[in-house]
């Protein structure tokens, strides 16, 4: 014991609430002491308990828990060309994303356990990053859902608006059916196309093969995803369902959640650093490299869904990461694809936006693992499997460019815009899998793993 064991000292530990000065021991893929010792300083038990260990100075950086992505979309099997799990996976822990939870409208889509073990074998080997998969609700699949093993499969991702893929459900009896009886969480799309529509033919009467894509908007309006969020939160509640309402974009949403800790809450919600950084006033510069579903709403929306996540109405963070190529995006608010890589820089830009690495943690590291009951991440705790992430404050802003991105596509809709932080390393299962620092090289192996689940745990 101790041999291949690193020691991560002069670091700003970031965990449960706290930020504190300390050391980290990391051996045999867990985390194996967490020291707050003198200033940062490793005590001299640690060296003697672990002789062999390699000692890096973490020169000051957070060492926080590997973020815990569960709202992704790495496009393989069937749209290999505009991402895979390979390319993903490489962004995502150059971004300090260390799990990943990849969602079912594929090419086919993931809605039998046949196809959902066929997507688990072509991450096994392949990504950098740990892996789960949802599995997709059809109108003939039911009863293959409610046989599913949650302790391996994430859960079960419900699509109440029409995206990409096409999974669209509407058979109310079906979707009861779901809420009383899944023994796991149900992640929700939520837009309702009854109003999409409405909006369509009041915006586009004449029948226009394309609009301004800033009326992307307008067609994808609040009252479409209150009106779908307000329905969807009821039944959940009639049934007593474990409900998660996906990228919440509208202040309206709101006060269908409430604040406190997510242990205990049966419906919970996520947002998206979209909808946090982005406004319905940045189409003029942004252009169709913002569109996603739903749609990016006003500022006051992006202040409102700011000031939720501070309160605790929303619980946590993801990414939505959808990557196009830029051909992709070509075209207005009917032709132009939705959906946008943003996984590499969530975590920076979030560090920007909130100043506060507790709160970030909560929400895109404590809560993801909390809520869909991932065993043994998210925490900096002793026993824990020891995925972290070193990231640190610029001496200078860096202004992100195209040239960063990581991801297959070659771009992002964050070109142009700075940031303050900077991902240092990141250590997946612990193996040291990004590095720009001295003393902790980059191992070229990928080591992620499936994620295990406690479902229902809530």
């Amino acid at each position: 014991m101790g041999e291949s064991a690193i020691i991560i000292y002069n670091v700003a530990v970031v965990n449960r609430g706290r930020v504190r000065s300390g050391a980290v021991v990391v051996d045999d893929g867990r985390i194996a002491a967490v020291d707050y010792g003198t200033d940062g300083v490793p005590a001299r038990d640690l060296l003697a308990v672990y002789p062999g260990a390699a000692a890096v100075d973490g020169g000051g950086a957070y060492l926080m828990p590997g973020v815990i992505d569960t709202h992704v979309h790495f496009r393989e099997p069937g749209l290999t060309d505009k991402a895979d799990m390979v390319t993903e996976s490489a962004a995502a822990v150059a971004g300090g994303v260390t799990s990943y939870i990849d969602m079912p409208n594929t090419i086919p889509q993931t809605t039998t356990i046949g196809r959902w073990e066929e997507k688990m074998s072509l991450a096994a080997g392949r990504s950098k990053a740990n892996y789960a998969f949802f599995l997709g609700v059809s109108s003939v699949n039911v009863g293959e859902l409610l046989a599913a093993d949650y302790t391996r499969v994430a859960g079960i991702k419900l699509f109440l608006g029409s995206t990409t893929g096409d999974m669209m459900v509407s058979d109310s009896a079906l979707i009861e059916r779901l809420l009383a009886d899944a023994p796991c969480t149900i992640v929700v799309h939520a837009e309702s196309e009854k109003v999409i529509q409405e909006n369509m033919q009041r915006l586009n009467p004449d029948g226009l093969a394309d609009l301004p894509v800033e009326l992307h908007s307008r067609l994808r309006s609040s009252q479409a995803c209150y009106e779908s969020s307000r329905s969807i939160v009821g039944l959940a509640r009639k049934h007593d369902a474990l409900l998660h309402i996906a990228h919440v974009s509208t202040a309206a949403e709101l006060p269908l959640f409430t604040s406190g800790p997510v242990l205990g809450k049966r419906v919970t919600a996520e947002t998206c650093p979209q909808y946090l950084l982005l406004s319905d006033e940045d189409w003029a510069t942004k252009g169709a490299r913002m569109k996603c579903n739903p749609a990016v709403k006003s500022t006051a929306d992006r202040d409102a869904l700011r000031e939720a996540l501070r309160a605790g109405l929303i619980d946590t963070i993801a990414t939505d990461h959808a990557p196009h190529l830029l051909a992709d995006k070509e075209g207005g608010a009917l032709k132009a694809k939705s959906g946008m890589p943003m996984v590499q820089f969530s975590l920076v830009k979030m560090l920007d936006l909130f100043d506060d690495p507790a709160l970030v943690a909560e929400k895109m590291c404590h809560n993801p693992s909390r809520l869909f009951g991932i065993e043994e991440r998210g925490f900096v705790d002793v026993g824990m499997r020891a995925d972290l992430v070193l990231v640190s404050r610029r001496d200078m802003p860096h202004v992100i460019t195209d040239g960063d991105v990581v991801s297959k596509c070659g771009w992002t809709p964050l070109a142009g815009t700075a940031t303050d932080h900077e991902v240092k390393a990141t250590l997946v299962n612990g193996h040291v899998v990004y590095s720009v620092m001295d003393g902790l090289d980059a191992e070229s192996d990928t080591v992620g793993e499936p994620l295990r689940f406690s479902p229902g745990r809530r």
